[in-house]
């Protein structure tokens, strides 16, 4: 029986458990103790002490370091002694023996946290007193157990009372099995540790009497709790186990393991998409708006940290001036030009970009706040003339200057920088100081400062301390190890060095002062002239050793490049010629020799084909120059950047008159040259080539700015919309209810009708799917859905034209219509239920994306396809919203969009979301509700992913929802900024039919009606105000109520409109202005609006989509591919004497009238079949929103096809086109193709014969057999044939045939002989197949069939070979392969001996012989024993040169029956070295020269030069067989053998 059993069955006893520190317990049958007076005694004092004793203050000893080492050495003991013994434990069986003998109860209690410590190995009996505790439970075990895990268990209840549980001992002595854990516990004061046992005691005893329960209470009786217990334990057997993983950090105190996180256990990329990072931990805790802290848009999916150091106050000054020169130009046109509208205004203007940027950059709120809250301060209002107001700055206004912004942090940053390494440099340089930094107003002038220092002053780098970096360069690796740098010594630092920089110094002028001459337009420098001529002068800088002395010309061209250098590098020059590319550069384009033939009329890159001379003024607003740098890319044109003649000139002749003196004699003029040269080099190699890379780079800017800026557009016409409306709104609705249907691709056989319903919420209610809308019961399935649901308005979407057959039919059914197949169906009832397309860029992506599929898993796509459908008709700014980096892929600019990178596309539309955002506020309570509104949080002002996801927590803690604003703060889920600018636009909805607020000032709780407006908190008091003038009351009038009781009250009376329109709100803004400088118009104004109407909806209406919109959603088909005139290619679906019914390939359905079907008369039968394929010109497109159709008129004539529709497809060109350069390159391509018609392939009736070229042939042979052909054209003229056939797999050789006296204009006979080469000439393909081809194909056949080719490459032969001599040494080997270099060869492979080097001789197939350099064998034994009479000579020869004489040939041995060299009798062969024998032709005669070259041998193996006129057998002898005395080398038939 456990020890519940025992409390259940003995209430009146105390059942005393001895807890051991191991796994198994002894019981202690202790004496029954009745504990009524105890429970009698019980209290309230004592009962909190027991509740008390249930806690774990797990924060009671964490300051205490002393204590927390003491229990880590404890713990570290006790994990070692429970290792230590686990064995020693005693099993089930020998417990279960050991009550039979003791009758005690020894099972182990499974209810209680196992403790480690020793087990009794030989228990006493139950009534014995001499049992004692092993091991004192210490304080923290009981009450401090810090980091331990809290399981809950069957018996939850007792959780920490099981913690807690420790022996109770009585009166006994203890002391000699303590445990201290140090040596300060062992020898300190025994009356402290008594005082402390008696406290642990009587700790003990508290918790034994809470442990007192009934399980019954539970509804669980005891006996069922134990065989519970017995079965299943009670899930804390492990506890012991789980303590030490939560302190496994303190199990090793001399090598601790480091702390788990996340970062350790997930992969990187997931932390980054859970935004857990420590950068976004950051980015939360820091009292800064989101957005403000991140490099990029919030919605990129790589969005980093933000590293800027603030702006403050002093710098604002210099930041207004420095932006308000590059706002946009109409801005400082109407403000900063003379006689511009508001020049007057010009001061205001300055003033306004400073407190923005003051709210921005040091205030630190975002634009929508600014643009709501402070407009007051960013428009001009004259209290004078209280109607004279202004807004000086608009909501893109405030963008673009927050972007300029950042740019002027950045550069402020990087000028800081600039400045400290020139103070490290340790240099004195006036004009630096004077006139280079103070006019850094750019990135590109910091780097060319850096880089005019790093020239100027580069020897007194002398560290790599001097290095520097930016905010945004990667951080340096600090361990990582570092690599030499290469050392770049350019030709200007060694001029510099050289004696050269004194001649450069006879130029008469610094490059500096030229630069000072130039800026100031006049000689403020002098230049003086050498008195000899620059030759002359620059002799006497010359080498005095001749030999190592440089021409005069050479050392001057040295000096010019010392100025022309410093002058390119100059940061003022090149900031003047920057601002002269920006304003007067032109750009052409021209084609490349691809481009030319590539880049059509019809081509999208044909516009700017040939452009010449734009000025790239008027390529900023359009996209054209990204599409000029994407064709560079793809190699098609060429783009150049130039100054016009006259502006380069100007400019060089300004540097001129800069550098040259006024001087006229001779030398003054020879110098003036040298310095008009160094201008000229100055010009094209320095200053030019810098201003023309970064007018590339500018102009990308811009355009791709500009491009964003009309995308963003465009989003904001679709976003900031209302909801689709067909009723008033009702106190919870949030929208319209939405039935969206869809029929897919519109397939009867395969596609059903999906509907899915959405009520008022956004809610789903109900999903369901027709085959179609014919059948009765289908219908009335409808018509159930309908009635039941009572939707506001059907939203209809799908992906073919058939999608518009389905609109039709549900306009019919609503109408009441029957239609005549609908038997057995009349609806009695009507529905005035509008029926709408709806854009479904959205929903496409939503159907396949992880989002739809985690929010509505059992749905299919088609189904959650409708959903973003009925999403988008209730709030089309929470679809794209939600749709995160995916936005970018909205097409919102059909051609262009894609030429803008997908980073400035995000960040563009971020801001046209946080705009709308915050135009319309965001239901907090509502938001953490719903996780699909809750997307629109992100985009609240001064919030962002990382932050609204940390709110919503922090609002769930709360209890799910808050009731005022007040609690953001007080509750701590915004900090102080963040609340400061989110707060207005995040509502409280206020339930509208409470007449009056009930609450106190003082409850913090109390809703507030002003929380349901956009009023900011901070002007609450105004709004007050306002309601107390308007209904004429006094602050004693509602003294005790809730400060907003009054506005509770204007918001309610149903005359509030007149009351608040009356109130002047002009006089109280002045007044307000006089009393505490504080402009509040246009603020006011905002409150009195939202009194009238909180948050009132003020976008426009839901736009419907136009009649292309839909015909490009459902088919793809836009205006100008469908437009009049152009060429489409229909199918037939039906015929009838008067019209032709065709569809296009996008579903569009088209009509050919009978009078348009062909310029032959006859009925439209006669001419079309059904199923046929026509072409036809679009006539006429007809829309019939009515019925819900659209098709084209077209025509199939003849007269109108004729023409073609060139005119319509073909792209316009640019106004700035080169004609006469075009002109000239169509001319070029015509006389090309001319040529390339001139030479037309050849066709010959063969069947072999095919159109194919080289690779087409290879191809054709590659399934075919060894020896197949293939004759085909030959690309040298219609008097050629090339012939292909397969020698083995992969290898293909190809032959060139001359056709003798052949027709030059080609014929599809041969009408001449086909001549290989002078010996081999066929008298048609049959012959040269057979004779020539086949021949060597069985040749071919015959050298792989024997033993001794070997398969594979040449090196697998010479493996083999070395090999074989490896476990043969005493032999020689050889073998064939084929050449796979040369088609129609082979290689002989030989190795002599096993020292010897690998040797390869060629062997050439002829249709009539073998042929070993130009030795012909007609067989492969003969061959091989040309062979080996060949190497064996040349090894003769070898031998006797190497013993220094001579051997005459043949000395000693039989006259060979076939002469080395000599030919095959039979087919002797004195053809050219190369080239293919005629087997035709007859034998040349007995002793016929035998060539003394010798075709592709070996270099090192060369045969010795035979004399002409050696004696050969007579054709028709056959040779005998080749013997070679003596069997010492090896070669004969008794030597090693080959």
């Amino acid at each position: 029986m456990s020890d519940i059993d025992e409390q259940v069955t003995r209430p009146g006893e105390d059942v005393r458990m001895e807890q051991e520190e191991e796994e198994g317990e002894d019981v202690e049958m202790a004496p029954a103790v009745d504990d009524s007076s105890e429970e009698e005694s019980d209290d309230e004092e004592e009962a909190r002490r027991i509740r008390e004793g249930f806690i774990v203050d797990e924060d009671e000893d964490e300051d205490d370091e002393e204590d927390e080492k003491e229990r880590r050495k404890r713990h570290k003991r006790r994990k070692k002694r429970h290792r230590r013994e686990e064995d020693e434990q005693l099993e089930d069986d020998d417990l279960e023996l050991l009550e039979e003998n003791t009758g005690a109860s020894f099972r182990r209690n499974r209810l209680t946290r196992l403790r480690r410590g020793r087990d009794s190995e030989s228990p006493p009996a139950a009534s014995s007193s001499r049992r004692k505790a092993i091991v004192e439970s210490s304080d923290d075990d009981l009450d401090n157990d810090e980091g331990r895990r809290r399981v809950t268990g069957i018996q939850s209840l007792w959780d920490d009372e099981r913690r807690g549980d420790d022996d109770e001992e009585g009166d006994m002595d203890t002391d000699s099995f303590i445990e201290y854990s140090d040596e300060e516990e062992a020898g300190g004061n025994e009356e402290a540790r008594e005082e402390r046992r008696r406290e642990k005691k009587q700790d003990a005893e508290r918790r034994k009497r809470a442990r007192r329960v009934r399980p019954e209470l539970a509804g669980i009786d005891a006996n069922a709790w134990d065989e519970i217990h017995d079965v299943f334990g009670d899930g804390h057997e492990y506890d012991w186990a789980l303590v030490d993983d939560d302190e496994a950090e303190h199990d090793d105190e001399t090598s601790t393991k480091p702390e788990m996180r996340y970062q350790d256990v997930f992969e990187p990329s997931e932390i980054r998409k859970r935004m857990l990072t420590e950068d976004d931990d950051l980015i939360r805790a820091r009292d800064i708006p989101e957005r403000m802290q991140l490099a990029t848009s919030s919605l990129s999916e790589s969005s980093t940290l933000l590293l800027h150091a603030p702006l403050t106050a002093d710098d604002l000054n210099g930041a207004a001036m420095w932006i308000i020169q590059r706002l946009p130009s109409r801005k400082t046109a109407l403000f900063f030009a003379e006689g511009g509208q508001y020049f007057h205004l010009s001061g205001h203007l300055v003033l306004a970009v400073t407190f923005v940027l003051r709210e921005l950059f040091v205030v630190q709120n975002e634009v929508p706040y600014v643009w709501v809250h402070k407009r007051d301060y960013i428009s001009y209002f004259d209290i004078n003339d209280p109607k004279n107001r202004l807004e000086l700055l608009n909501s893109s206004d405030l963008w673009i200057i927050l972007q300029l912004g950042y740019k002027y942090r950045s550069l402020l940053e990087r000028r800081q920088t600039l400045a400290t390494f020139y103070e490290r440099l340790q240099a004195q340089d006036d004009y630096f100081e004077t006139d280079i930094l103070p006019k850094i107003d750019g990135v590109e002038e910091v780097a060319d400062a850096t880089d005019w220092l790093m020239m100027k002053y580069k020897d007194k780098k002398q560290d790599n301390s001097l290095e520097f970096q930016f905010h945004d360069d990667e951080e340096p690796q600090l361990d990582a190890k570092k690599h030499k740098t290469p050392s770049r010594i350019s030709a200007y630092e060694v001029a510099k060095k050289s004696v050269v920089a004194k001649l450069a110094k006879g130029f008469g002028i610094e490059a500096h002062q030229v630069v000072q001459n130039f800026m100031t337009a006049s000689h403020l420098h002098d230049i003086e002239d050498p008195e000899l001529n620059p030759l002359a002068f620059a002799e006497q800088f010359a080498d005095p050793d001749p030999t190592k002395a440089l021409p005069a010309e050479e050392i001057l061209n040295r000096a010019r490049l010392i100025l022309a250098t410093e002058l390119g590098k100059d940061p003022l020059l090149r900031s003047a010629i920057r601002k002269r590319f920006k304003d007067d550069a032109m750009i052409s384009v021209e084609p490349t020799e691809r481009g030319m033939s590539k880049i059509d009329d019809h081509h999208p890159y044909y516009n700017f084909k040939y452009l010449y001379r734009k000025p790239i003024k008027n390529i900023l607003e359009s996209s054209q120059f990204l599409l000029m740098l994407a064709a560079e890319a793809e190699h098609l044109v060429t783009i150049s950047i130039f100054l016009p003649p006259q502006s380069l000139g100007n400019l060089e002749k300004q540097l001129i008159d800069a550098i040259c003196s006024d001087n006229f004699n001779d030398s003054a003029k020879a110098w003036n040259a040298e310095r008009t040269r160094v201008v000229q080099e100055v010009l094209e190699q320095h200053l030019v080539p810098v201003a023309v890379k970064w007018t590339r780079e500018f102009l990308r800017e811009e355009v791709e700015d500009y491009l964003a800026a009309k995308c963003s557009e465009e989003l904001r016409s679709r976003v900031d919309v209302a909801p689709y409306m067909t009723r008033q709104l009702g106190e919870g609705e949030y929208a319209s209810s939405v039935l969206a249907m869809s029929w897919g691709k519109g397939d009867p056989h395969k596609d059903a009708i999906v509907m899915v319903f959405l009520d008022e919420a956004g809610r789903m209610r109900e999903h369901t799917k027709v085959d179609n809308l014919h059948d009765t019961d289908m219908l009335d399935e409808f018509f159930d859905l309908l009635r039941r649901r009572k939707p506001d308005v059907i939203a209809i979407g799908g992906f073919s034209m058939a999608t518009m057959k389905l609109t039709h039919r549900v306009k019919e059914i609503l109408k009441g219509i029957s239609m005549p197949n609908d038997e057995g169906w009349g609806n009695q009832q009507s529905f005035d239920t509008p029926v709408i397309y709806v854009r479904d860029e959205v929903a496409r992506i939503y159907q396949h994306s992880k989002r739809g599929e985690d929010e509505f898993a059992a749905l299919p796509a088609i189904a959650r396809y409708c959903v973003g459908l009925a999403r988008y008709v209730q709030s089309p700014l929470n679809e794209y919203a939600a749709l995160g980096s995916d936005i970018a892929a909205i097409s919102l600019l059909d051609d262009d969009q894609h030429l803008v990178p997908k980073e400035k596309l995000l960040l563009a539309f971020e801001r046209v979301l946080v705009d709308v955002t915050n135009q319309i506020g965001v239901n907090i309570n509502r938001a953490v509700a719903d996780e699909y509104y809750q997307h629109l949080l992100p985009f609240v002002c001064g919030l962002g992913p990382r932050k609204a996801q940390a709110m919503v927590k922090k609002v769930v803690a709360l209890g799910g929802s808050l009731n005022n604003r007040e609690q953001f703060v007080k509750g701590g889920v915004l900090t102080t900024r963040i609340f400061f600018n989110a707060c207005a636009f995040l509502r409280i909805a206020q339930y509208r039919d409470n007449t009056g607020l009930k609450h106190r000032h003082d409850d913090d709780n109390a809703p507030d009606p002003l929380d349901d407006t956009r009023i900011h908190n901070e002007d609450y008091d105004l709004a007050r105000k306002m309601a107390t003038d308007a209904l004429e009351l006094d602050e004693e009038d509602y003294h005790d109520e809730h400060p907003s009781h009054v506005v509770n009250l204007i918001m309610q009376d149903h005359d509030k409109e007149r009351k608040l329109m009356e109130l002047n709100l002009d006089e109280f803004a002045i007044s307000l202005y006089h009393a505490n400088q504080d402009q509040k118009r246009h603020t006011l104004g905002l409150i009195r609006d939202e009194l009238l109407r909180p948050f009132a909806d003020k976008r426009g209406r839901f736009p419907l989509p136009s009649p292309w919109d839909v015909v490009t959603m459902l088919c793809g088909e836009t205006d100008k591919s469908l437009s009049v005139g152009v060429i489409v290619s229909a199918s037939v679906q039906r015929l009838n004497k008067q019209v032709v019914g065709v569809r296009l390939d996008s579903g569009v359905e088209g009509n050919i009238s009978a009078e348009y079907v062909s310029d032959q008369p006859g009925p439209p039968d006669k001419h079309m079949k059904r199923g046929q394929t026509v072409v036809g010109i679009i006539i006429d497109r007809k829309f019939d929103w009515d019925n819900d159709t659209f098709h084209v008129d077209l025509s199939s004539r003849g007269k109108e096809l004729r023409d073609g529709d060139s005119e319509f497809r073909r792209v316009r060109q640019d106004i700035y086109w080169n004609h006469t350069q075009a002109e000239k390159d169509v001319e070029l391509l015509d006389r090309r193709k001319r040529q390339q018609n001139n030479r037309t392939r050849r066709v010959i009736k063969h069947p072999n014969f095919h159109n194919f070229n080289a690779s087409q042939a290879e191809t054709y042979l590659e399934k075919q057999q060894r020896g197949d052909v293939v004759i085909r054209p030959s690309s040298k003229g219609a008097t050629h044939l090339a012939v292909t056939w397969k020698v083995d797999d992969g290898l293909y050789q190809h032959i060139d045939v001359t056709e003798l006296n052949a027709n030059p204009n080609g014929s599809q006979t041969i009408e001449g002989q086909l001549c290989v080469d002078k010996n081999h000439i066929y008298a048609d393909l049959d012959e040269l197949i057979v004779n020539h081809i086949q021949a060597m194909a069985r040749k071919v056949e015959e050298l792989m069939a024997h033993e001794k080719f070997k398969q594979g490459t040449e090196d697998d032969l010479h493996l083999f070979l070395k090999n074989f001599l490896a476990a043969n040494p005493a032999k020689s080997m050889y073998g064939f392969t084929l050449n796979r270099k040369r088609p129609g060869h082979f290689s002989l492979c030989f190795l002599a001996n096993k020292k010897a080097m690998v040797q390869t001789w060629p062997v050439r197939v002829a249709p009539e012989a073998y042929y070993l350099f130009d030795a012909a064998a007609v067989g492969v034994p003969e061959l091989c024993d040309a062979f080996k009479v060949r190497h064996a000579h040349e090894a003769a020869a070898a031998s006797s040169a190497a013993a220094g004489g001579k051997t005459p040939y043949g000395a000693g041995l039989r006259t060979p029956a076939r002469p080395l060299g000599g030919a095959t009798p039979g087919h002797m062969s004195v053809r050219q070295v190369g080239r293919t024998p005629n087997p035709y032709s007859g034998p040349p005669g007995y002793g016929a020269p035998t060539p003394s070259t010798f075709g592709y041998q070996t270099p090192a193996h060369r045969p010795p030069n035979i004399p002409p006129g050696q004696p050969m057998p007579p054709s028709g002898i056959p040779p005998r067989p080749m013997v070679h005395q003596g069997s010492n080398s090896g070669w004969g038939p008794g030597g090693s053998g080959w």
